[in-house]
């Protein structure tokens, strides 16, 4: 298990920003290598992402849910739950966003196993790091 902690700036207004997060079809494209394959509903889609990890890529196919959803204190949670097309792992998340007026916080606990666990708990913390970082940077475009 990975555990992460993220802050981001968008300079944009709590109401956009908790849009934002909750839209799939929007949020899913600003993690690098992700991509929507389909809407199965408004808190729901089959999700796809390829991650490179030094020179191994990898494709992670399964879905993105929106589990938790807390309008007034402006926190979702979304689930994650993916396996690697070319083998035998699976990366999950729980990724439980705190939205605030220009911005807010990331709370990642990923679960990997396979290929991309046997590169070591580092590895996997760096690339995740690394991941969500780029995230959060691409979250002030959307």
């Amino acid at each position: 298990m990975v555990e992460l902690d993220h802050t981001f700036s968008t300079g944009k207004p709590l109401d956009y920003n908790w849009d934002a997060i909750l839209d799939l079809d929007r949020v899913i494209p600003c993690v690098e290598g992700g991509s929507v394959i389909e809407r199965t509903s408004p808190e729901s889609s089959k999700a796809e992402i390829v991650v490179k990890m030094g020179a191994m890529s990898m494709t992670f196919r399964g879905t993105v849910d929106i589990v938790e959803r807390d309008d007034e204190a402006h926190r979702a949670v979304l689930r994650v739950k993916s396996k690697d097309t070319g083998g035998q792992g699976f990366a999950n998340a729980d990724v439980a966003f705190t939205i605030t007026d220009g911005g807010g916080s990331i709370h990642t606990s990923a679960q990997i196993s396979g290929k991309a666990a046997s590169m070591g708990e580092g590895v996997v913390q760096t690339v995740l790091d690394a991941l969500v970082n780029d995230f959060t940077q691409k979250l002030a475009t959307i």
